[in-house]
């Protein structure tokens, strides 16, 4: 389905929209640009996968949900996903922001940690300088384009100077009801010498039509910062996943991406990192679990532009039933990025003969001095690690969530935190119980 979203979408809803949400003018002209550009730019290519008849535009963009004065007002189904006793956490449901807050003690450090509205108002010339200037550009594509024009809620994450975020901050983006949407804008500042972890999960309601998520994380790490930005989809079966993620990494900086795409739907997981600094380093670890007929295109891509630089992708896909997903890592180190190091790893692991899957590894080299590599492997499960775990009394279903477990642990157990291996581990049970 390819729609014409001038049809759906137009100025004066745009319009009345950052109005009311008291955007200064540059916002309010950078979404309307945005929107004409909508309706020109092609969708984007994702490598050998077809979205021409995705649905990307069918959605009611600008859906306002209640408040919450508490996490206890929300559903069990829901507030599971957000970590702590008294986390610092923004729950977005939809288009609205519904509830946030921060601890005392990140305020009182200089940390800023609310919805995209709210840090446009009172941190204006922070949000202007980052707000999709070097990370996502609202002309790459389609879809750029859309979010640009339409976002909603979001989060703005700033990190002051040397200071040391021990307890991970949670952004919560809940899709509901049919033809309800996702557009959240999550923008991270941590400066020269910070640290911060950021996890992000996006869920739907069991069994609910929700429609679409269309979603932007842009990364700034400063000189000697430690960021790490674990992304968690759940989405159900009838929703479109896209998720933009962009990063550019300082002196000696050190980003984390860990990916966990679950959603049963149709995903597209783009993921992009700029090793700017000299010493700069990225780590991907990215896992995908597939089924029903769920259709997903995960790339990882790091992009090399000073000396010392180190990167790895690590990612790793099980699909079942007749869902299919591509792996692509693409790892492009520039001229004068000497003594860089770039190195990725991808597998995919198909357990039904309707299955598919393919991993693409991509290296691009422009320096001599340099050492890169990549493992790419694509198969199914070995019958005879079938019979020894059924010969040992284990049923065919249990054996096939032991060899999920284990394939996709690779990748988990290197997963710093306890909490986040946990919820990972949770989640995958549950989908392959299903």
């Amino acid at each position: 389905m390819s729609t014409d979203t001038r049809l759906l979408f137009d100025e004066n809803v745009v319009t009345e929209v950052s109005q009311k949400n008291q955007e200064p003018a540059w916002m309010l002209q950078s979404r309307l640009d945005a929107l004409k550009k909508a309706a020109q730019l092609p969708l984007p290519k994702v490598q050998q996968t077809n979205i021409s008849r995705w649905n990307f535009t069918g959605f009611e963009p600008f859906r306002e949900e209640a408040p919450v004065q508490s996490l206890d007002e929300l559903p069990e189904g829901v507030k599971e996903f957000v970590f702590g006793e008294q986390p610092s956490v923004v729950v977005q449901k939809n288009a609205s922001v519904i509830f946030k807050q921060l601890s005392t003690e990140l305020s009182e450090k200089g940390v800023v940690f609310t919805d995209l509205g709210t840090a446009a108002k009172e941190y204006e010339p922070l949000i202007k300088k980052y707000f999709m200037t070097d990370g996502v550009k609202k002309d790459e594509h389609r879809l750029t384009a859309i979010h640009a024009a339409l976002y909603s809620g979001g989060v703005f994450l700033f990190v002051p100077k040397n200071v040391d975020v021990q307890i991970p901050l949670n952004g919560l983006f809940w899709l509901s009801g049919e033809g309800a949407a996702l557009l959240p804008h999550i923008l991270i500042v941590a400066e020269e010498g910070s640290r911060v972890d950021f996890v992000a999960n996006f869920i739907s309601d069991p069994d609910e039509p929700g429609a679409m998520n269309n979603s932007v994380i842009e990364a700034f790490v400063g000189a000697q910062a430690k960021v790490r930005v674990t992304t968690i989809s759940n989405l159900g079966a009838s929703a479109v996943n896209v998720v933009y993620r962009r990063s550019l990494v300082d002196r000696d900086g050190h980003l984390e991406w860990i990916i966990a795409d679950l959603s049963d739907g149709k995903v597209v997981s783009d993921n992009t990192t700029h090793l700017k600094g000299e010493g700069s380093r990225a780590d991907v670890k990215a896992v995908v679990l597939g089924t029903g007929e769920m259709r997903a295109n995960v790339t990882s891509s790091v992009y090399h532009w000073n000396r010392h630089t180190e990167s790895f992708i690590n990612a790793r896909s099980v699909m079942t039933d007749k869902a299919s997903s591509i792996l692509n890592s693409i790892t492009k180190i520039e001229k004068g990025a000497s003594k860089s190091d770039g190195q990725q790893s991808g597998k995919v692991l198909m357990l039904h003969p309707e299955a598919r899957g393919d991993a693409n590894p991509i290296l691009l080299i422009d320096e001599n001095d340099v050492v890169a590599g990549h493992a790419a492997s694509v198969g199914k499960v070995d019958p005879l690690q079938m019979y020894y775990l059924m010969s040992r009394g284990i049923p065919k279903r249990e054996a096939e969530k032991l060899i999920i477990h284990g394939f996709l642990d690779a990748i988990i157990s290197d997963i710093p935190s306890e909490l986040l291996r946990e919820q990972i581990h949770r989640l995958i049970e549950r989908k392959i119980k299903s």
